[in-house]
Formats: C-alpha cells, structure tokens, sequence
C-alpha cells in the first residue's frame, strides 16, 4: 500500500471523499491545492483525536466523581476561603491543600491532602515524622516541589512552638519543663539526650544536646554534662531524653546516670532538678515519682 492509498484509507474513516493526486502532474498551483486540502483534513482528524481523548478524561473524571476546584463555588475553593472567612474557617486538609496547590488527574488538591493525612491518622504531629521521599513514594501527584514545601511548613510549625515557649522560660514544674523541651525531640525516631540550663530563678538559660544515639539507647557522659553547664554558667540542670518507643519507664541505666550526675552536680554546686524522659505519649518526672 502506497502512502495516497494509506491517506485516502486514513481518510475514509474521518468521513471524507478519496483524493485522486495525479503522481506525475506538472501543474504545480493543483499540487498546492491539494496539500492545502490534506494539511486541512489532517488537523481537522487530529482534533477530532483531541476531542475524543478529552471527551474520555473528562467522562473518567465524572464516574469517579472527581470535580476540579476551579469548578467549585468561590466559598468552598481553599484560597478564597481563607481570604474571606479567615484562617480558623479551613480544616487541615484545605490548609495542605493551598500548600500543594494542585492534586492529580483523579483527585483534587482537597481529596489528595485528606489521603495524606489519613496515612497520619489525621494527626499533624505523626504528618511532621514524614519524610520527603515517603510523600513522594505514596501519594501519586506529590512530587519533590510539593513533599518539600508540605515538611517545610510542617517545621515552621514545631518552631513557631518553640518560638511560643522560650517567651515564659520559668521552669514551675515537670510540666513547664516538658513544654520546653518536648518540641526537640519528641518526634525522634532515635534516641537523643539533652539538658535544660537553669539559672537561679529556675529560668531556662539555654537547650544543650549531649548526645544522639540509636532506636533503642544513647550513651551519656556526666563530664560532657557538667562541662557545658559550667561554660553558660548555670545553677541548676533539667536531664532530659526521649524514648522512641513510647515507653515512659525509666530503664537501669536511665537511673544510674541521674544518680550519677547528681551526685556529681552536689560536688560542684549546680542542682540537678529533674530527669524527664519524653514520648509522644507524654512525660515520665524522677522527681514528681520522688526518684530524685
């Protein structure tokens, strides 16, 4: 089959008559013609192609009742409503979906914001754990610029919480004394240790890690401890450190290295106050279980 009867085949199924092309004509303006004519009928088929591809988008769109938010009402699209009606008015699912802007080719921004955090349990505090590659993994429709942009305002958060804190830094209770460090490493897939440095009125001075260890444990050392708290200077120390598994007892080496600073904190006149251990389950106090 030679290309004109591939075109008049091609052709016939559009609905069009057959085009007689003479092979050897010298009439060069019917030659001109007849390509305008092919030209013609070509893109009239290829959009007809156009329709037929997007007439099926849009039919697969409707069957899983999937409507695009430019096609909502002005109250209902995020942007506008956060506009109109203020921050407060939006749940946490139109809030990620102004992050991301746009979802995918079966979902809105809205829908694919509530899949993620479903995968969360609909808590913002076990989203911050994600990470970039896991938004990217599973959820179709999350690329890099989005995953980067929804754990960045994840951060922001926990550290406009941490901003919030250091604006009452008196340490009243083990209570206070969670509120300052929680935000650090409550989250923490590994364990960390830290100390809050007090000064006389119990006022938090600054947060120092001493260490970072693995899932299970973090080797601690007292000299490290007292080292650091003597080149604020500080009166008094909070021990603190994070247990990954949500286990809030204290372990034999936990106590052990309380005892162990504690005794060395007398020699040197700096009060060791608490040892607190963290969980996203909440707090364990030595001295509120009269351990201190």
């Amino acid at each position: 089959m030679n290309h004109l009867e591939k075109l008049n085949k091609l052709l016939d199924k559009a609905g069009e008559s057959n085009l007689n092309i003479p092979p050897k004509s010298k009439n060069l303006k019917n030659r001109s013609v007849i390509k305008l004519s092919i030209d013609k009928k070509t893109e009239e088929l290829k959009n007809t192609q156009e329709g037929i591809f997007k007439h099926k988008a849009e039919k697969d769109s409707e069957d899983s009742g999937y409507i695009s938010i430019k096609n909502w009402s002005e109250d209902d699209k995020p942007r506008e409503k956060l506009r109109d009606k203020g921050r407060n008015a939006l749940s946490n699912a139109e809030l990620i979906a102004i992050l991301i802007g746009s979802g995918s080719k079966s979902l809105s921004a809205v829908d694919l914001a509530k899949k993620i955090l479903d995968s969360a349990e609909n808590n913002l505090n076990e989203l911050g754990k994600i990470s970039v590659d896991g938004l990217i993994k599973n959820f179709h429709g999350i690329g890099e610029a989005k995953a980067i942009t929804i754990i960045a305002a994840l951060e922001l958060g926990r550290r406009r919480q941490l901003s919030t804190i250091k604006d009452r830094l008196e340490i009243r209770s083990s209570r206070d004394a969670f509120d300052a460090i929680a935000p650090m490493i409550m989250d923490l897939q590994h364990e960390e240790f830290w100390v809050l440095m007090l000064n006389r009125g119990n006022q938090v001075l600054k947060r120092v890690q001493v260490s970072l260890g693995g899932v299970s444990g973090t080797v601690v050392d007292a000299k490290i401890i007292f080292k650091k708290a003597l080149e604020i200077p500080a009166s008094a120390i909070i021990l603190c450190h994070n247990h990954p598994s949500g286990n809030l007892r204290p372990s034999q080496p936990d106590i052990e290295i309380t005892n162990k600073v504690k005794e060395g904190g007398k020699l040197i006149d700096i009060n060791v106050l608490d040892h607190l251990i963290v969980s996203e389950r909440g707090y364990f106090s030595f001295a509120d279980e009269g351990m201190l």
